[in-house]
């Protein structure tokens, strides 16, 4: 089965304006999460959830999208293989994910995740 996109994440000088010019748009419902500068958007019916934020220092504006791998590790591993370079390891967030950012071989960012967020039961 082939892996999914899980998380999309828009990076801009002004987070918050941008994540309330996208749920306006869209209608996405967004919530603000100020300690770290960050809309989260809630999944849809048909769609993903993602997340609207303020660039960090030395971070780069654009869009990224998130796959949902078993191994981050491993796929990184491939990645480099097939001339990807790593540009943020392996990253945990307690409770919540790992994650971690390559640049394929055309200079997009793409990012590995693997939940760490108990599963419920079917």
């Amino acid at each position: 089965m082939p892996n999914a996109v899980t998380h999309f994440e828009i990076m801009s000088k002004d987070g918050k304006k941008l994540s309330q010019f996208y749920a306006k748009l869209f209608g996405w419902e967004t919530e603000w999460v100020k300690e770290i500068r960050y809309g989260m958007v809630k999944a849809q019916d048909k769609g993903i959830g993602g997340g609207i934020g303020t660039k960090q220092r030395g971070g780069k504006w654009g869009v990224t999208f998130y796959v949902e791998v078993e191994d981050i590790e491993a796929y990184l591993s491939k990645a480099k293989k097939m001339r990807a370079k790593t540009i943020l390891p392996k990253t945990v967030i307690p409770g919540m994910v790992e994650y971690a950012l390559f640049k394929d071989p055309q200079g997009n960012i793409v990012g590995v995740v693997k939940s760490l967020a108990p599963t419920q039961p079917a």
